[in-house]
Formats: structure tokens, sequence, C-alpha cells
């Protein structure tokens, strides 16, 4: 096996914490970034940075940070969201730099390291929902619905290199009514090993 080094955002929920444990398990470099020191300093990681991923100059200052102090990246597992039902504007400004924002600042923070690396992975959880869009849930199927075009477009820009990819694995929801945290890791360790012409741009049903 090949060491990676994988950035993991929103390292400090339940979701991060099982995916950086799994790949640190499974013998990778683990950058883990939160918003929240104190509870990132109990994340197992190799290394850990507190950071807020909705500024964007902020993100690409992290970046850079991290390839000074770290090395080239060789993976991006976006793990930041949330949940809130409504279609009101405080809903909206709740959600979007969580579901959106944070995901394109982190993509195009790192996007170039994944496309030199021999096996670059962006990885990001979309929703089965978000394509039965409900009014009561109006605003996380609509933000949703951008961040899976985001990925889609990661992956057009990736295609040409041929060695990274981009990859959406879909749930209904992370946590005791829907895929445990530990099935969620136990699907991204892998991606480092599968071809990324398999990968890119692929939709994995979890």
């Amino acid at each position: 096996m090949t060491t990676r080094t994988i950035v993991v955002t929103g390292a400090t929920g339940d979701a991060g914490r099982a995916t950086a444990t799994a790949l640190l398990a499974a013998g990778h470099t683990v950058v883990a970034i939160g918003s929240d020191a104190e509870r990132l300093a109990t994340v197992l990681a190799t290394h850990r940075y507190a950071a807020d991923l909705s500024d964007v100059a902020a993100t690409a200052a992290l970046a850079a940070r991290v390839r000074a102090e770290v090395g080239p990246v060789d993976g991006l597992v976006h793990l930041v969201g949330g949940w809130r039902a409504g279609h009101d504007d405080a809903d909206w400004a709740w959600l979007e730099p969580r579901i959106l924002t944070t995901l394109r600042s982190a993509s195009l923070a790192f996007f170039d390291d994944l496309a030199a690396s021999p096996a670059g992975r962006l990885v990001a959880v979309g929703s089965v929902s978000a394509a039965k869009p409900t009014w009561s849930g109006a605003n996380y199927a609509v933000l949703k619905t951008a961040a899976d075009a985001w990925m889609t477009a990661a992956a057009s820009g990736f295609r040409s290199g041929g060695t990274a990819a981009a990859v959406s694995l879909m749930v209904r929801s992370i946590g005791p009514d829907g895929t445990p945290p530990e099935t969620l890791a136990a699907a991204i360790v892998p991606l480092w090993d599968a071809p990324a012409a398999e990968l890119n741009g692929a939709h994995l049903t979890l």
C-alpha cells in the first residue's frame, strides 16, 4: 500500500472522526481540519489545523501552510455539512456555508495538489433525497444539488490528467437512522486503490 496524505475536513463530526481513524489505521498521513480547536485536539490524526473553511482566502492560506508543513496532498475528504429543514433566509444562511461554500473553498485550495497527485481524490457526501426535493426541505435540497454540480465540474477538471477523481458518496443521512459513520469511512479508505477513470464523476450509493 502506498501512503497518501489525505485532508479530512469536518473532522470533529462523527463522520470525520470515523474517517480520520480509518485512514490513519490504513497507514495514511491524515490532516484533520475543524473549526473548533478544542474538539479537534481529540481527533486521531497525524496533523491538525483549526480553520474556518467558509473564508475562501483563509482556506487558501491554510492549504499553503499544509503544503509547507506536511507536503503535497493526495486526497481531500470533505465532511463539513449539516441539516436544517425550511426554506427561509435564516435557514439558508445557516446551511449555505456548511454545504456549498466550504466545499468550494476547500476544493479550490487543494485542486492543483489533487490534479498533480498520482492518485488524487476529492470525496464528498451527496444526498439521495436531493433528487426529490420537498418544500419543507427546499434550502437543503437546492444546496446539495449545487454541491453535486460542483463535484461534477471538478470531475471534468480532473479528466484530462487521468490520475485524479472526484467521487460522491450518496446517503440519505449519516447516523443512527441512516448510514453509520463507520460504514462511510470503510467506503472511503479503498478509493485510493481503485483506478481514477472508474471513480471520476461517480456517485456511489451506500
